[in-house]
């Protein structure tokens, strides 16, 4: 007899989580809060291209159509994942929010919004973060009379044109709104260390293709990121040449927010009509304060995706959860396997996982 898994998210994780699942003889269940299982994408910026080509962005036995050296554009992925979730034929509730998530004996109960619930023998917690975008605390923002949004609510630079604008951030998402507001208004990026730049094509391949080649992107994120400092911003040399022309500027972050502008790191004050924040996000996981599962700040207690204090619990879509390819298109079934490996058919106590 079939046991069921649990899977709160309908995007990549969720779907890749399901698929995982079902080859280790779950019976899935996927509770997606959006109106079909394509995950966040639908509402990143209007330009968003991925970095890495169509060949590397697939899903095992389902490619990523088109030619294979191209970047798929942000409405191709939403398609990719209409058509992955359609393929696998598992069962997929969309219209499903789940408030919060309870422990009866050894089962999870999901609690759904509409006061319904669903029960399973195991749960993976596959919502990602782009609900909880981060947004660093900044004297004087109360009192700023501009505006300030998070890259998530960003979509075009039109109405953006002819104005003053600040972008924060040094990694790939910040560049691209960066450089792509500055054709359009006077923009600046802000940075607290320095942006790193990665060669997007080496030898005439690209960059995934050596990562994949030199199984890189597997290696454990504890040892590469003792190696690599920051997150690096892949670029053909378009980026460089854009920050080199002053189209954007770049130049150390803002100390502080002024009724109508910024004060600089050097004490000067400018006016500024919008500040876009492109600083990340953080796990959104408020279902899970029940279990204990969450720490005080909101983050997994896990290791390498499998939770560290409930059985039959595991994360998938953590930054950097096993590796540096964890939480991508090329990454996420991998972790997948992974967590539903080690979660086993519905263990009844805490999984021994490798550090």
């Amino acid at each position: 007899m079939s046991r069921r898994l649990l899977i709160v998210g309908g995007g990549q994780s969720g779907l890749a989580a399901a698929r995982a699942g079902a080859e280790r003889g779950w019976e899935p269940v996927v509770l997606e809060a959006g109106d079909e299982p394509v995950g966040s994408w639908p509402s990143y910026y209007d330009s968003l291209r991925l970095f890495s080509p169509r060949r590397f962005s697939g899903f095992p036995g389902y490619p990523f159509p088109g030619p294979p050296g191209e970047y798929p554009h942000r409405d191709e992925v939403v398609q990719f994942l209409r058509g992955y979730a359609s393929w696998l034929g598992t069962e997929i509730r969309t219209g499903a929010r789940v408030d919060t998530v309870t422990r009866e004996q050894d089962r999870f109960v999901a609690v759904l919004a509409d006061g319904s619930t669903v029960a399973g023998d195991a749960l993976i917690a596959a919502t990602g973060a782009f609900a909880n975008p981060f947004t660093p605390r900044l004297p004087g923002r109360e009192d700023y009379a501009g505006e300030v949004l998070h890259v998530a609510d960003y979509r075009s630079p039109a109405r953006f044109a002819g104005r003053r604008v600040v972008v924060v951030g040094a990694g790939n998402s910040a560049i691209q709104v960066a450089v792509e507001l500055a054709q359009v208004a006077h923009t600046s990026l802000a940075v607290r260390d320095r942006v790193r730049f990665a060669q997007q094509r080496l030898a005439g391949r690209d960059l995934h293709f050596w990562l994949t080649h030199t199984r890189i992107d597997r290696a454990p994120w504890g040892i590469l990121s003792r190696l690599v400092a920051g997150t690096p911003v892949l670029d053909t040399g378009a980026y460089r040449e854009a920050l080199a022309s002053g189209r954007p500027d770049h130049r150390p972050m803002f100390t502080a927010f002024t009724q109508d502008g910024i004060v600089w790191a050097d004490g000067r004050r400018e006016r500024v009509d919008a500040v876009v924040f492109a600083t990340g996000y953080r796990p959104h996981l408020p279902y899970l304060h029940p279990l204990g599962a969450v720490d005080e700040h909101g983050m997994p207690q896990h290791r390498r995706g499998v939770s560290t204090v409930q059985a039959g619990l595991g994360f998938l879509g953590v930054e950097f959860q096993r590796s540096f390819s964890s939480n991508t298109l090329r990454g996420v079934h991998r972790d997948a396997a992974h967590v539903l490996t080690h979660l086993g058919r519905g263990a009844g106590s805490l999984p021994r996982v490798p550090a």
